[in-house]
């Protein structure tokens, strides 16, 4: 039970991590494409086991975050990340 609990816990504070740092590209992402990111947060949409370059088993997550260019409308992104490395990030068509 409790390696149980310290594998939880080690998983639990790897993913905090990788969230800050899918949170960080997208903020990033935002201020270099001249839009504001809305609320401040990323939410977890998919996860997924994969293989990277090197042949490796990671973990494929999808974050959604939302954004607009306007001020008026609200549109989603998303960063895609493998491991802990950012594979894509991708933003709905907007208006300008």
């Amino acid at each position: 039970m409790i390696l149980l609990l310290v594998g939880f816990f080690l998983y639990w504070s790897s993913a905090q991590k990788i969230r800050e740092i899918a949170l960080k590209t997208a903020v990033a992402y935002c201020q270099k494409m001249d839009i504001q990111m809305l609320d401040g947060y990323v939410a977890l949409n998919a996860l997924w086991l994969k293989r990277d370059n090197n042949g490796k088993i990671r973990i494929w997550r999808s974050y959604l975050f939302e954004f607009t260019a306007t001020g008026e409308d609200r549109y989603n992104g998303k960063v895609v990340m493998l491991g802990k490395l950012i594979e894509s990030v991708q933003l709905e068509p907007h208006r300008i």
